[in-house]
């Protein structure tokens, strides 16, 4: 393998990543900020942003549909491919959701179609970070699968920054016109950067580990089946430790544009300010967790991130509340230290607990599962429980999540029997107790 192959698997792979999540969040973005009022102007005030948040929501609803199909194909046919795929159908539907009318034009349809086209981009993203990761760190030597698949990682704050920077001059727009066509410029700037992407991954090489085992005969005739079957247990704990992860990363992106616009009186320009310095930030945390996970281990890493998400949980709500901005960026810069601990590692974590043969599967299942009861319902839950008891009730939420995560986490470590660098590669013998 030439020593190329790894930077270049981690370039293909965090600059189609950084696409797909762009994609992703510029809907997240015109969620909290637009389409309530250009797909549901019937519904006001807090009804129309839940409504609005909702539709945010049901791609997550579908990405455990595409782990699964996704994630099983990977394992059979190769993970170049399924990310090729992935990549080419997110950019589709986010070019589609641009090019959609409002509800003004053709009524109940154009609700009706941006949630199909939103079920088409969760569909995607079922398969993308397990595809990704495994790509990069199938790439890489085991001394360097921190460092290398933490790259993979910052895909997620960076395509916010992404998407962050092209919404700032637009929201510059008279209010009108930010409405009528403003919005859709992010969603049609996605056709570029997909083409970008495709070039990328269509010219890396294929996983050597999977090559290997498509060499050897030993491909699993149902990844997707021996998960759920073997690995249960463990495939639903790795879902527990997405928890805190992603209500931390929708606290401070989707719900934090809502509630500073609404309840706190900031404007659209200056949280989107703080949100994309703080990703920024976000970024270089996460890449020196990777490589201080290569040093010290993965699990003392994920630990950190666990504990340090319940710590800060609440004093990020008290600095939130300030309506400071400088305060409110304070407490962002913060809560993204044990956030980009956790996550900068996550993925090759998660990996390192399948056998070589199903992490497509495994990764992708376990991910996806833990990002409906993390990600999806996370500014949904936020917002009704701030409008019924406060915002002290979203720091009893956030630690909730953080205190099930580090739970989750300190029995995977027990049960998968880690070593003071990687998980040791499971041996698949009896059902339930590889879990």
């Amino acid at each position: 393998m030439s020593r190329l192959q790894p930077k270049r698997a981690a370039a293909a792979s965090v600059i189609g990543t950084t696409i797909e999540y762009y994609d992703f969040f510029i809907y997240a973005t015109a969620a909290a900020l637009v389409f309530n009022k250009v797909f549901f102007p019937s519904l006001t005030g807090m009804t129309g942003t839940l409504v609005s948040l909702s539709t945010f929501a049901v791609a997550f609803l579908v990405r455990p549909l595409g782990g699964v199909i996704i994630g099983h194909l990977g394992d059979k046919v190769g993970r170049r491919p399924m990310l090729v795929f992935t990549l080419t159908m997110m950019g589709c539907a986010t070019l589609l959701i641009g090019l959609l009318p409002g509800y003004d034009s053709i009524g109940v349809a154009a609700p009706v179609l941006l949630i199909l086209l939103r079920v088409l981009q969760g569909f995607a993203m079922g398969g993308e970070l397990g595809g990704a990761v495994l790509l990069t760190m199938e790439h890489s030597q085991p001394e360097k699968r921190g460092f290398y698949g933490s790259w993979v990682q910052i895909g997620g704050p960076l395509g916010l920054v992404v998407a962050t920077l092209v919404f700032l001059p637009l929201n510059l727009l008279p209010q009108e016109e930010f409405l009528s066509w403003g919005w859709r410029v992010p969603f049609m700037l996605s056709a570029a950067l997909v083409v970008v992407g495709y070039v990328l991954r269509r010219t890396i090489d294929e996983s050597p580990t999977f090559t290997e085992i498509k060499r050897t005969g030993k491909v699993d005739k149902a990844p997707a089946l021996t998960i759920l079957r073997t690995y249960p247990l463990r495939t639903l704990l790795v879902a527990c430790t997405t928890l805190s992860g992603g209500v931390a990363f929708y606290m401070m992106s989707v719900f934090g544009l809502s509630y500073a616009t609404e309840n706190l009186g900031l404007t659209r320009q200056t949280i989107l300010l703080i949100v994309m310095v703080a990703m920024v930030l976000d970024c270089v945390f996460v890449l020196i967790s990777g490589i201080v996970s290569d040093r010290v281990g993965r699990p003392k890493v994920m630990m950190f991130g666990m504990i340090g998400k319940a710590v800060l949980a609440f004093p990020w709500i008290w600095l939130l509340d300030t309506g400071n901005a400088w305060v409110m960026f304070l407490g962002y810069l913060l809560f993204c230290i044990p956030h980009a601990a956790g996550q900068g590692v996550a993925g090759v974590f998660y990996a390192e607990v399948f056998p070589a043969k199903v992490r497509y599967s495994g990764l992708s299942i376990g991910y996806t599962l833990g990002m409906i009861g993390g990600s999806a319902i996370a500014p949904m839950v936020a917002t009704s429980l701030v409008a019924a008891w406060g915002t002290t009730a979203l720091g009893w939420y956030m630690l909730t999540m953080s205190l099930i995560s580090t739970a989750s986490t300190t029995i995977i470590l027990r049960s998968a029997k880690i070593s003071g660098r990687e998980v040791e590669e499971p041996k698949v013998a009896k059902p339930e107790l590889a879990s």
